[in-house]
């Protein structure tokens, strides 16, 4: 993952900025359009800062809340529909075929999707953070025993931030920005 200097994308045009910031928080049409009307940002982390006090605020109505959190790809989603980033994140080999107990590891997260999204209308975001999928099982499991339908919103959206802050973060690595 590239980013380009924050001093450029302030300057850029619409379709460049949301690029970037698709790249930190995927496709989220309505968070990277009041982040293109919010610019300049001092950084990266500023930017970052600023949507997770839209996302955790009132700012947006909950259906623009759920179409930000829906942005993110399943836990366990089939390889050809991840971004780049999320293949990466969720620890997914560079082979083209699963190993059985991958397989079997992400039927078990499908069934788990289902159920937390039968619950509670949206999808399950949590910042892997290098965790191997399999460890994912009981955090889903204990997510949709646990929570309420609100708390477990603004979870899944603190979570999104986390995976920003940590894709930033490995973009600085990469490019020293």
């Amino acid at each position: 993952m590239s980013l380009l200097p924050i001093e450029k994308i302030n300057t850029a045009s619409p379709k460049v900025f949301v690029e970037a910031v698709n790249t930190l928080f995927e496709v989220a049409p309505p968070l990277a359009q009041k982040l293109l009307s919010a610019r300049p940002f001092e950084s990266y982390s500023q930017l970052i800062d600023y949507a997770e006090s839209l996302c955790l605020g009132s700012t947006f109505s909950e259906q623009e809340k759920l179409d930000i959190i829906n942005a993110h790809p399943r836990i366990g989603e089939n390889k050809t529909n991840l971004s780049a980033m999320s293949l990466k994140e969720q620890g997914y080999s560079p082979q083209s075929t699963l190993s059985a107990e991958d397989q079997q590891v992400n039927d078990t997260l499908a069934k788990l999707n289902k159920a937390y999204e039968d619950k509670y209308g949206f999808k399950f975001v949590v910042f892997v953070a290098g965790r191997p999928r399999s460890q994912i099982i009981p955090v889903v499991q204990e997510r949709i025993a646990a929570n309420d339908r609100s708390k477990e919103l603004e979870t899944g959206l603190t979570d999104m931030m986390l995976i920003a802050r940590d894709r930033l973060k490995k973009s600085t690595n990469e490019n020293k920005l």
